[in-house]
């Protein structure tokens, strides 16, 4: 499994952050730019999970559809159920602890395995620039940087 961990300062409060990564509403791709809204579905929600269908334009289309869960603690956690690139069970999980002076630490773990070449090869750079370019493209959300939507 491909596993790529990395850390994030964030203007915005841990339960702040928690409640947008736990927005499932139309909003979504709003909140999360990386999200294709033409791609986004929401299958069913409760008070602590959430099965949904999400994309991106990036390699030429990355889809999956993932059971988000959450339990208070301050962690997210989702489960690939069914990808076009990695097999099922990868996941990928978002902590979100207070920062001393306000806002949040955010520490992401992602844990994927490839299921084809495609995968493969996408795999094979992200262990390069995964951390920084997976960094850089989750302080671009208005959940994370504070921008107003």
């Amino acid at each position: 499994m491909a596993r790529i961990e990395f850390q994030v300062e964030s203007p915005i409060e841990p339960r702040e952050v928690l409640e947008a990564l736990t927005d499932f509403s139309e909003r979504r791709p709003e909140l999360w730019p990386a999200i294709d809204p033409n791609v986004y579905r929401v299958h069913e929600v409760s008070s602590s999970s959430a099965l949904v269908t999400e994309g991106t334009a990036v390699i030429g289309g990355i889809l999956a559809t993932e059971l988000y869960e959450w339990d208070g603690s301050g962690t997210v956690r989702a489960t690939i159920q069914e990808s076009n690139l990695w097999h099922t069970g990868g996941t990928w999980e978002l902590t979100a602890t207070p920062r001393d002076g306000g806002g949040s630490t955010l520490k992401v773990t992602r844990n994927r395995r490839a299921k084809n070449a495609k995968a493969r090869l996408f795999e094979t750079m992200m262990k390069f620039v995964g951390a920084r370019v997976l960094a850089k493209e989750l302080l671009k959300a208005p959940a994370i940087n504070g921008q107003e939507i």
